[in-house]
Protein backbone atom coordinates (compact mmCIF):
# COMPACT_ATOMS: atom_id res chain seq x y z
CA UNK A 1 0.00 0.00 0.00
CA UNK A 2 1.18 3.54 -0.80
CA UNK A 3 2.59 5.20 2.33
CA UNK A 4 0.32 8.25 2.03
CA UNK A 5 -2.71 6.00 1.65
CA UNK A 6 -1.54 4.03 4.69
CA UNK A 7 -1.61 7.15 6.87
CA UNK A 8 -5.12 8.03 5.69
CA UNK A 9 -6.33 4.48 6.28
CA UNK A 10 -4.79 4.45 9.75
CA UNK A 11 -6.62 7.63 10.71
CA UNK A 12 -9.91 6.22 9.40
CA UNK A 13 -9.45 3.08 11.46
CA UNK A 14 -9.23 0.83 8.41
CA UNK A 15 -6.04 -1.01 9.46
CA UNK A 16 -7.32 -3.10 12.34
CA UNK A 17 -5.10 -6.13 12.84
CA UNK A 18 -2.21 -4.71 10.76
CA UNK A 19 1.20 -6.29 11.44
CA UNK A 20 3.32 -3.83 9.43
CA UNK A 21 2.92 -0.05 9.01
CA UNK A 22 5.16 2.14 6.85
CA UNK A 23 4.22 5.80 7.05
CA UNK A 24 5.22 8.62 4.66
CA UNK A 25 7.99 11.14 5.25
CA UNK A 26 6.93 14.41 6.79
CA UNK A 27 5.19 13.34 10.01
CA UNK A 28 5.22 16.09 12.63
CA UNK A 29 3.73 14.00 15.44
CA UNK A 30 3.39 10.36 16.41
CA UNK A 31 -0.02 9.02 15.26
CA UNK A 32 -1.88 8.01 18.40
CA UNK A 33 -4.04 5.67 16.28
CA UNK A 34 -1.09 3.26 16.24
CA UNK A 35 -1.87 2.27 19.80
CA UNK A 36 -5.07 0.72 18.50
CA UNK A 37 -2.82 -1.88 16.85
CA UNK A 38 -0.93 -2.71 20.05
CA UNK A 39 -1.84 -6.41 19.91
CA UNK A 40 -0.72 -6.96 16.30
CA UNK A 41 1.78 -4.32 15.12
CA UNK A 42 5.24 -5.87 14.67
CA UNK A 43 6.97 -3.51 12.23
CA UNK A 44 6.71 0.28 12.26
CA UNK A 45 8.54 2.63 9.90
CA UNK A 46 7.73 6.24 10.78
CA UNK A 47 9.76 7.70 7.93
CA UNK A 48 11.71 10.94 8.00
CA UNK A 49 9.91 13.70 9.91
CA UNK A 50 9.98 15.99 12.95
CA UNK A 51 8.01 13.84 15.37
CA UNK A 52 9.04 12.62 18.82
CA UNK A 53 8.24 9.24 20.34
CA UNK A 54 5.72 9.04 23.20
CA UNK A 55 6.88 8.03 26.66
CA UNK A 56 4.38 5.18 26.67
CA UNK A 57 5.71 3.58 23.46
CA UNK A 58 5.94 0.32 25.41
CA UNK A 59 2.19 -0.07 24.93
CA UNK A 60 3.10 -1.47 21.51
CA UNK A 61 3.83 -4.73 23.29
CA UNK A 62 4.49 -6.95 20.25
CA UNK A 63 6.49 -4.39 18.23
CA UNK A 64 9.69 -6.03 16.94
CA UNK A 65 11.05 -3.57 14.36
CA UNK A 66 11.16 0.25 14.52
CA UNK A 67 12.67 2.62 11.94
CA UNK A 68 12.97 6.37 12.56
CA UNK A 69 15.98 7.11 10.34
CA UNK A 70 16.50 10.70 9.20
CA UNK A 71 14.34 12.23 11.94
CA UNK A 72 16.11 14.67 14.30
CA UNK A 73 16.79 13.25 17.76
CA UNK A 74 19.48 14.48 20.13
CA UNK A 75 19.37 11.23 22.10
CA UNK A 76 18.09 7.73 21.51
CA UNK A 77 14.62 7.83 23.10
CA UNK A 78 14.52 6.06 26.48
CA UNK A 79 10.96 4.94 25.68
CA UNK A 80 12.45 2.25 23.43
CA UNK A 81 13.66 0.35 26.45
CA UNK A 82 10.10 -0.32 27.57
CA UNK A 83 9.27 -2.21 24.36
CA UNK A 84 9.82 -5.77 25.53
CA UNK A 85 9.59 -7.42 22.09
CA UNK A 86 11.60 -4.79 20.18
CA UNK A 87 14.62 -6.48 18.56
CA UNK A 88 15.56 -4.24 15.62
CA UNK A 89 16.09 -0.49 16.00
CA UNK A 90 17.08 1.85 13.15
CA UNK A 91 18.00 5.52 13.81
CA UNK A 92 20.36 6.34 10.95
CA UNK A 93 21.32 9.96 10.25
CA UNK A 94 19.33 11.47 13.13
CA UNK A 95 21.99 13.66 14.77
CA UNK A 96 21.98 11.51 17.92
CA UNK A 97 24.72 12.40 20.40
CA UNK A 98 23.59 10.44 23.47
CA UNK A 99 22.59 6.80 23.90
CA UNK A 100 21.12 6.19 27.38
CA UNK A 101 21.39 2.62 28.61
CA UNK A 102 17.68 2.58 29.38
CA UNK A 103 16.93 3.21 25.68
CA UNK A 104 18.21 -0.26 24.71
CA UNK A 105 15.34 -2.78 24.65
CA UNK A 106 15.99 -6.08 26.44
CA UNK A 107 15.43 -8.19 23.29
CA UNK A 108 17.77 -6.06 21.12
CA UNK A 109 19.23 -8.04 18.22
CA UNK A 110 20.04 -5.49 15.48
CA UNK A 111 20.97 -1.86 16.24
CA UNK A 112 21.62 0.70 13.47
CA UNK A 113 23.00 4.07 14.58
CA UNK A 114 25.01 4.87 11.43
CA UNK A 115 25.86 8.51 10.63
CA UNK A 116 25.16 10.20 13.97
CA UNK A 117 27.27 12.14 16.51
CA UNK A 118 27.77 9.46 19.16
CA UNK A 119 31.03 9.61 21.13
CA UNK A 120 30.19 7.21 23.97
CA UNK A 121 28.07 4.08 24.19
CA UNK A 122 26.61 2.76 27.45
CA UNK A 123 27.90 -0.36 29.21
CA UNK A 124 24.34 -1.69 28.97
CA UNK A 125 24.98 -2.47 25.30
CA UNK A 126 27.01 -5.47 26.41
CA UNK A 127 24.12 -6.66 28.55
CA UNK A 128 21.82 -7.46 25.65
CA UNK A 129 22.35 -11.23 25.21
CA UNK A 130 20.65 -11.47 21.79
CA UNK A 131 22.71 -8.68 20.15
CA UNK A 132 23.81 -9.98 16.75
CA UNK A 133 24.35 -6.97 14.47
CA UNK A 134 25.76 -3.55 15.39
CA UNK A 135 25.95 -0.71 12.84
CA UNK A 136 27.94 2.28 14.14
CA UNK A 137 29.83 3.70 11.14
CA UNK A 138 30.08 7.48 10.79
CA UNK A 139 30.05 8.52 14.46
CA UNK A 140 32.60 9.98 16.91
CA UNK A 141 33.48 6.84 18.84
CA UNK A 142 36.98 6.24 20.15
CA UNK A 143 36.14 3.14 22.20
CA UNK A 144 33.51 0.45 22.61
CA UNK A 145 32.09 -0.65 25.96
CA UNK A 146 34.27 -3.45 27.35
CA UNK A 147 31.08 -5.33 28.19
CA UNK A 148 30.65 -6.05 24.47
CA UNK A 149 33.55 -8.50 24.77
CA UNK A 150 31.08 -10.92 26.33
CA UNK A 151 28.44 -10.53 23.60
CA UNK A 152 28.40 -14.20 22.63
CA UNK A 153 25.95 -13.78 19.71
CA UNK A 154 27.47 -10.67 18.11
CA UNK A 155 28.34 -11.58 14.49
CA UNK A 156 28.66 -8.26 12.67
CA UNK A 157 30.18 -4.93 13.74
CA UNK A 158 30.54 -1.81 11.60
CA UNK A 159 32.68 0.93 13.20
CA UNK A 160 34.12 2.55 10.05
CA UNK A 161 34.72 6.33 9.97
CA UNK A 162 34.96 6.92 13.70
CA UNK A 163 37.85 8.06 15.93
CA UNK A 164 39.44 4.83 17.13
CA UNK A 165 43.15 5.29 17.78
CA UNK A 166 43.33 1.57 18.46
CA UNK A 167 40.90 -1.30 18.11
CA UNK A 168 39.66 -3.12 21.21
CA UNK A 169 41.98 -6.14 21.61
CA UNK A 170 39.04 -8.37 22.44
CA UNK A 171 37.50 -7.96 18.98
CA UNK A 172 39.73 -10.73 17.65
CA UNK A 173 38.65 -12.99 20.53
CA UNK A 174 34.87 -12.75 20.12
CA UNK A 175 33.50 -16.26 19.48
CA UNK A 176 30.78 -15.40 16.94
CA UNK A 177 32.20 -12.32 15.18
CA UNK A 178 32.48 -12.93 11.43
CA UNK A 179 32.09 -9.54 9.72
CA UNK A 180 34.06 -6.48 10.86
CA UNK A 181 34.65 -3.09 9.24
CA UNK A 182 36.88 -0.39 10.76
CA UNK A 183 38.15 1.57 7.74
CA UNK A 184 38.57 5.32 8.03
CA UNK A 185 39.74 5.26 11.65
CA UNK A 186 43.19 6.39 12.84
CA UNK A 187 43.68 2.79 13.97
CA UNK A 188 43.54 1.49 10.41
CA UNK A 189 47.02 1.05 8.92
CA UNK A 190 47.56 2.97 5.72
CA UNK A 191 47.42 0.53 2.82
CA UNK A 192 49.31 0.63 -0.42
CA UNK A 193 48.42 3.59 -2.64
CA UNK A 194 47.73 2.74 -6.27
CA UNK A 195 47.79 4.96 -9.33
CA UNK A 196 44.60 3.90 -11.12
CA UNK A 197 43.47 4.65 -14.63
CA UNK A 198 41.24 7.75 -14.71
CA UNK A 199 38.27 7.32 -17.03
CA UNK A 200 36.45 10.50 -18.13
CA UNK A 201 32.67 10.59 -17.87
CA UNK A 202 32.56 11.70 -21.50
CA UNK A 203 34.02 8.33 -22.55
CA UNK A 204 31.13 6.39 -21.03
CA UNK A 205 27.63 5.54 -22.14
CA UNK A 206 25.75 4.44 -19.06
CA UNK A 207 23.23 1.68 -19.61
CA UNK A 208 20.71 -0.27 -17.50
CA UNK A 209 20.94 -0.90 -13.79
CA UNK A 210 22.56 -4.24 -12.96
CA UNK A 211 22.22 -4.10 -9.19
CA UNK A 212 22.06 -1.88 -6.13
CA UNK A 213 23.52 -2.09 -2.64
CA UNK A 214 23.75 0.15 0.40
CA UNK A 215 26.72 2.09 -0.99
CA UNK A 216 25.88 2.48 -4.67
CA UNK A 217 24.27 1.43 -7.94
CA UNK A 218 25.96 -0.65 -10.63
CA UNK A 219 25.17 -0.04 -14.32
CA UNK A 220 26.12 -1.84 -17.50
CA UNK A 221 28.25 0.74 -19.33
CA UNK A 222 30.02 1.15 -22.66
CA UNK A 223 33.57 2.50 -22.31
CA UNK A 224 34.84 4.09 -25.52
CA UNK A 225 38.59 3.79 -25.13
CA UNK A 226 41.61 4.21 -27.38
CA UNK A 227 41.70 0.48 -28.16
CA UNK A 228 38.01 0.21 -28.96
CA UNK A 229 34.71 -0.07 -27.14
CA UNK A 230 34.51 -2.21 -24.01
CA UNK A 231 31.49 -3.19 -21.96
CA UNK A 232 32.13 -2.71 -18.24
CA UNK A 233 30.22 -2.37 -14.99
CA UNK A 234 30.15 1.14 -13.50
CA UNK A 235 29.49 1.58 -9.78
CA UNK A 236 28.18 5.03 -8.89
CA UNK A 237 28.32 5.76 -5.17
CA UNK A 238 25.32 7.14 -3.32
CA UNK A 239 26.50 9.37 -0.49
CA UNK A 240 29.17 10.45 1.94
CA UNK A 241 28.80 7.77 4.62
CA UNK A 242 27.45 4.29 3.90
CA UNK A 243 26.64 1.64 6.44
CA UNK A 244 30.07 0.11 5.81
CA UNK A 245 32.16 3.28 5.46
CA UNK A 246 33.25 6.00 3.02
CA UNK A 247 33.14 5.63 -0.79
CA UNK A 248 36.76 6.72 -1.17
CA UNK A 249 37.91 3.93 1.15
CA UNK A 250 35.96 1.37 -0.88
CA UNK A 251 37.58 2.66 -4.06
CA UNK A 252 41.05 2.50 -2.51
CA UNK A 253 40.48 -1.03 -1.22
CA UNK A 254 39.11 -2.32 -4.52
CA UNK A 255 42.11 -0.94 -6.38
CA UNK A 256 44.55 -2.24 -3.75
CA UNK A 257 43.07 -5.72 -4.07
CA UNK A 258 44.75 -6.16 -7.44
CA UNK A 259 44.00 -8.90 -9.96
CA UNK A 260 42.76 -12.37 -9.11
CA UNK A 261 40.56 -14.69 -11.17
CA UNK A 262 38.02 -14.94 -8.34
CA UNK A 263 37.74 -11.19 -7.72
CA UNK A 264 35.52 -8.94 -9.83
CA UNK A 265 38.41 -6.50 -10.14
CA UNK A 266 38.64 -2.74 -10.74
CA UNK A 267 39.59 -1.26 -14.11
CA UNK A 268 39.80 2.40 -13.13
CA UNK A 269 38.22 5.40 -11.42
CA UNK A 270 35.60 7.74 -12.82
CA UNK A 271 36.59 11.32 -13.59
CA UNK A 272 34.36 14.30 -14.28
CA UNK A 273 30.88 13.14 -13.32
CA UNK A 274 28.62 16.20 -13.80
CA UNK A 275 27.42 16.03 -10.19
CA UNK A 276 30.78 15.06 -8.73
CA UNK A 277 29.61 11.51 -7.99
CA UNK A 278 32.51 9.13 -7.38
CA UNK A 279 32.55 5.99 -9.48
CA UNK A 280 34.52 2.84 -10.12
CA UNK A 281 34.78 0.80 -13.33
CA UNK A 282 34.66 -2.95 -12.80
CA UNK A 283 34.92 -6.07 -14.91
CA UNK A 284 31.58 -7.05 -16.43
CA UNK A 285 30.50 -10.66 -16.13
CA UNK A 286 27.94 -12.47 -18.30
CA UNK A 287 24.32 -11.54 -17.75
CA UNK A 288 23.62 -15.18 -16.92
CA UNK A 289 25.79 -15.01 -13.81
CA UNK A 290 23.42 -14.51 -10.87
CA UNK A 291 24.17 -13.31 -7.37
CA UNK A 292 24.67 -16.33 -5.11
CA UNK A 293 22.22 -15.13 -2.45
CA UNK A 294 20.07 -12.21 -1.36
CA UNK A 295 21.22 -9.98 1.51
CA UNK A 296 20.01 -10.59 5.07
CA UNK A 297 16.43 -9.61 5.75
CA UNK A 298 14.67 -8.54 8.93
CA UNK A 299 14.19 -12.11 10.06
CA UNK A 300 17.61 -13.51 9.17
CA UNK A 301 19.45 -10.47 10.61
CA UNK A 302 23.08 -11.31 9.80
CA UNK A 303 22.57 -14.27 7.46
CA UNK A 304 21.96 -14.29 3.72
CA UNK A 305 18.73 -15.50 2.16
CA UNK A 306 19.03 -18.23 -0.49
CA UNK A 307 16.59 -19.36 -3.16
CA UNK A 308 14.90 -22.46 -1.68
CA UNK A 309 15.33 -24.23 -5.03
CA UNK A 310 19.09 -23.67 -5.20
CA UNK A 311 21.14 -26.90 -5.25
CA UNK A 312 24.85 -27.48 -5.85
CA UNK A 313 26.47 -30.51 -7.41
CA UNK A 314 29.38 -31.72 -5.22
CA UNK A 315 31.98 -30.61 -7.76
CA UNK A 316 30.40 -27.18 -8.10
CA UNK A 317 30.38 -26.65 -4.33
CA UNK A 318 34.06 -27.52 -4.09
CA UNK A 319 35.00 -25.34 -7.05
CA UNK A 320 33.10 -22.35 -5.66
CA UNK A 321 34.62 -22.75 -2.20
CA UNK A 322 38.13 -23.19 -3.62
CA UNK A 323 37.91 -20.07 -5.77
CA UNK A 324 36.56 -17.82 -3.02
CA UNK A 325 39.07 -19.14 -0.47
CA UNK A 326 41.87 -18.38 -2.93
CA UNK A 327 40.54 -14.84 -3.43
CA UNK A 328 40.32 -14.16 0.31
CA UNK A 329 43.83 -15.56 0.82
CA UNK A 330 45.05 -13.19 -1.90
CA UNK A 331 43.42 -10.25 -0.10
CA UNK A 332 44.90 -11.15 3.27
CA UNK A 333 48.36 -11.44 1.74
CA UNK A 334 47.90 -7.94 0.33
CA UNK A 335 46.99 -6.63 3.78
CA UNK A 336 43.23 -6.40 3.25
CA UNK A 337 40.25 -7.88 5.05
CA UNK A 338 37.14 -7.96 2.88
CA UNK A 339 34.79 -7.43 5.84
CA UNK A 340 31.64 -8.47 3.96
CA UNK A 341 32.32 -12.04 2.83
CA UNK A 342 28.76 -13.04 1.97
CA UNK A 343 26.92 -14.87 -0.77
CA UNK A 344 25.21 -11.63 -1.76
CA UNK A 345 28.61 -10.24 -2.77
CA UNK A 346 29.44 -13.25 -4.98
CA UNK A 347 28.53 -13.73 -8.64
CA UNK A 348 28.65 -17.29 -9.95
CA UNK A 349 28.02 -19.13 -13.20
CA UNK A 350 24.86 -20.79 -11.89
CA UNK A 351 26.06 -24.34 -12.42
CA UNK A 352 29.71 -25.39 -12.51
CA UNK A 353 30.83 -23.34 -9.50
CA UNK A 354 32.93 -20.61 -11.12
CA UNK A 355 32.52 -17.55 -8.86
CA UNK A 356 33.90 -14.07 -8.19
CA UNK A 357 33.85 -11.94 -5.05
CA UNK A 358 33.11 -8.21 -5.21
CA UNK A 359 31.93 -5.18 -3.19
CA UNK A 360 34.76 -3.79 -1.07
CA UNK A 361 32.61 -1.35 0.87
CA UNK A 362 33.48 -2.95 4.21
CA UNK A 363 37.14 -3.67 3.46
CA UNK A 364 39.79 -2.61 5.98
CA UNK A 365 43.59 -2.65 5.96
CA UNK A 366 45.06 -5.31 8.23
CA UNK A 367 47.90 -4.51 10.63
CA UNK A 368 51.07 -6.51 10.32
CA UNK A 369 52.21 -9.39 12.49
CA UNK A 370 50.13 -11.30 15.00
CA UNK A 371 47.50 -8.57 15.33
CA UNK A 372 46.70 -8.83 11.63
CA UNK A 373 46.62 -12.63 11.68
CA UNK A 374 44.21 -12.54 14.62
CA UNK A 375 41.83 -10.15 12.87
CA UNK A 376 42.02 -12.19 9.66
CA UNK A 377 40.67 -15.22 11.55
CA UNK A 378 37.44 -13.28 12.03
CA UNK A 379 37.06 -13.59 8.26
CA UNK A 380 37.85 -17.30 8.45
CA UNK A 381 34.59 -17.64 10.36
CA UNK A 382 32.73 -15.72 7.64
CA UNK A 383 34.13 -18.13 5.08
CA UNK A 384 33.08 -21.09 7.23
CA UNK A 385 29.53 -19.75 7.42
CA UNK A 386 29.47 -19.31 3.64
CA UNK A 387 30.82 -22.82 3.13
CA UNK A 388 28.13 -24.22 5.42
CA UNK A 389 25.41 -22.43 3.49
CA UNK A 390 26.69 -23.94 0.24
CA UNK A 391 26.97 -27.43 1.75
CA UNK A 392 23.44 -27.18 3.11
CA UNK A 393 22.34 -27.02 -0.52
CA UNK A 394 24.21 -30.12 -1.66
CA UNK A 395 22.41 -33.43 -2.05
CA UNK A 396 25.52 -35.43 -1.19
CA UNK A 397 27.23 -35.26 2.19
CA UNK A 398 30.85 -34.15 1.90
CA UNK A 399 32.44 -34.97 5.22
CA UNK A 400 35.84 -33.44 4.50
CA UNK A 401 34.21 -30.11 3.67
CA UNK A 402 31.98 -30.34 6.74
CA UNK A 403 35.06 -30.89 8.89
CA UNK A 404 36.67 -27.82 7.34
CA UNK A 405 33.53 -25.79 7.95
CA UNK A 406 33.58 -26.78 11.63
CA UNK A 407 37.23 -25.80 11.95
CA UNK A 408 36.56 -22.40 10.37
CA UNK A 409 33.58 -21.57 12.59
CA UNK A 410 34.88 -22.83 15.93
CA UNK A 411 34.29 -20.58 18.96
CA UNK A 412 38.02 -20.11 19.66
CA UNK A 413 39.32 -17.77 16.94
CA UNK A 414 42.93 -18.65 17.70
CA UNK A 415 42.21 -22.28 16.89
CA UNK A 416 40.77 -21.54 13.46
CA UNK A 417 42.96 -22.05 10.39
CA UNK A 418 44.18 -19.03 8.49
CA UNK A 419 42.73 -18.59 5.03
CA UNK A 420 45.97 -19.71 3.37
CA UNK A 421 45.66 -23.03 5.18
CA UNK A 422 41.98 -23.25 4.22
CA UNK A 423 42.89 -22.65 0.56
CA UNK A 424 45.58 -25.37 0.70
CA UNK A 425 43.12 -27.90 2.14
CA UNK A 426 40.60 -27.11 -0.59
CA UNK A 427 43.24 -27.37 -3.29
CA UNK A 428 44.15 -30.82 -1.98
CA UNK A 429 40.50 -31.91 -2.00
CA UNK A 430 40.06 -30.56 -5.51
Amino acid sequence: MDRDLTLAALRRGDLAGAREIRLPDGLSEFPQELFGLADTLKLLDLGRGTYSLPDDLGRLRVLKVLFCSGTPFTRLPPALGACEALSQVGFRGCGIAEVPGEALPPALRWLTLTDNRIAVLPDALGERPRLQKLMLSGNRLSRLPDGLAGAACLELIRIASNRFEQLPPWLAEMPALAWLSYSGNPAEPRGAVSDPARVPWSALTVGPLLGEGSSGRVHRTLWRGGTGDTEVALKLFKGAVGSDGLPEREIEACLAAGDHPSLIGALGCLDGHPEGTPGLLLRLFPAGWPVLAAPPNLASCSRDVYDPALRFAPGAALRLATGIASAVTHLHRRGLMHGDLYGHNILWDGGDGAAVLGDFGAASSLPGGQAGRALARIETRAFGILLGEVLDRCDHRQQALRDLQSACTGPDPAARPGMAEVADILDTLA
